[in-house]
Formats: structure tokens, C-alpha cells, sequence
């Protein structure tokens, strides 16, 4: 199978690590809306399973160098993501700052929660972050309202769009990688 043709390699992250968090809920909800494309490949990153250091080491410890090493394996990024204070969990950006060159050059597309807002603050901080990072943030996300049922036909809707580019911009930019290496 030529690499164009490979399913593309996506990280779901949940970047939340709260006790008490529905990160987890909403990011397998996500995944199980996912799972019916034969185009993806999905892997669900959990935040809560790495061990990162309180403090930012000198050298990359275990937990990072595996969260790096996800981040690096993937073709394009599901952030999922709630809004804590009109703005995104500090476990996320810690892990966003301990991967670099893994994003460059790599899509990314959001799915946030929260009440009311469904999260979108803490998705215009995160576009703004990754845009540093050489990455592509998706226009099209998922935006979940908590107060409201999962089920509704909103959320189900929108679902599909946002793969839809995530696979294009995906593929093109694994492409253009391969084809020639990303220059910052």
C-alpha cells in the first residue's frame, strides 16, 4: 500500500486532567463517531496516563519522551478539550510545550466543552499556540454544550465535516512532508 493510500495516523488527545473531568467521556463519544471511517486511524492519548515532571527537566523524562513519541507517529491531532476559566487546562499546554518539531506541518482539529460557550474560548487560545507551532488548526471543530444532551443532532452534525477536512489537510500535508521536509 503506498503511503498516500495508508490510513492517516490520529492522535485524540484529552487534555484534561481534573479530577472529576469529562475529557474522557467526551473524547471516546468523539471516537466512537470516528471509528466508521476506514480512512483513520485512531489512537486515544490520554493526558492522565503520562508521567510528567511538576517541573520543565533539563533532559525529556520517560512520560515525555512517550507523549513525544505519539505526537511524532501521528499524520494529524483531535484535541479535545474543555474550557476552565475561558481559556484551556494548563495539563494541555504543558504537553503541547514538551513536543516541538512533532506538530510542524501536521493538522489539528478541536473538539471543546464546557458550559454555554461549548468551549470555543479555550479553542481560539489553542489555534493561536499551535499557529506558533508550524501546525494548521481546522476552521471546523465540535463544540459541546454540557448543559445539553451528547445525543442531540448538533454535535452529530458536525462531526462529520471536521473529519472530512482533517483527512484532506492530513493527507496533503503528510504528502508535502514526504515530499519535501517542513522548513520553519
Amino acid at each position: 500500500m503506498r503511503e498516500a493510500e495508508a490510513p492517516l495516523r490520529v492522535a485524540v488527545i484529552i487534555g484534561s486532567t481534573r479530577e472529576g473531568r469529562c475529557g474522557e467521556t467526551v473524547g471516546r463519544w468523539f471516537a466512537e463517531r470516528a471509528a466508521s471511517r476506514d480512512d483513520l486511524r485512531l489512537s486515544l492519548v490520554d493526558l492522565i496516563d503520562y508521567d510528567f515532571p511538576a517541573h520543565y527537566p533539563d533532559r525529556a523524562t520517560t512520560g515525555i519522551r512517550e507523549f513525544t513519541d505519539e505526537v511524532a507517529r501521528a499524520d494529524a491531532f483531535v484535541v479535545v478539550t474543555p474550557e476552565y476559566n475561558r481559556s484551556f487546562p494548563a495539563s494541555l499546554k504543558q504537553a503541547i510545550d514538551y513536543a516541538y518539531d512533532e506538530w510542524r506541518a501536521k493538522p489539528v482539529a478541536f473538539v471543546s466543552y464546557g458550559h454555554g460557550s461549548r468551549g470555543l474560548y479555550a479553542v481560539e487560545q489553542l489555534r493561536t499556540v499551535f499557529t506558533e507551532l508550524h501546525a494548521v488548526s481546522l476552521r471546523n471543530g465540535v463544540g459541546l454544550n454540557l448543559l445539553e444532551d451528547l445525543s442531540g443532532p448538533d454535535p452529530e452534525r458536525s462531526v462529520g465535516p471536521m473529519l472530512d477536512q482533517l483527512a484532506w489537510w492530513g493527507l496533503a500535508l503528510r504528502d508535502a512532508r514526504t515530499a519535501r521536509p517542513y522548513i520553519s
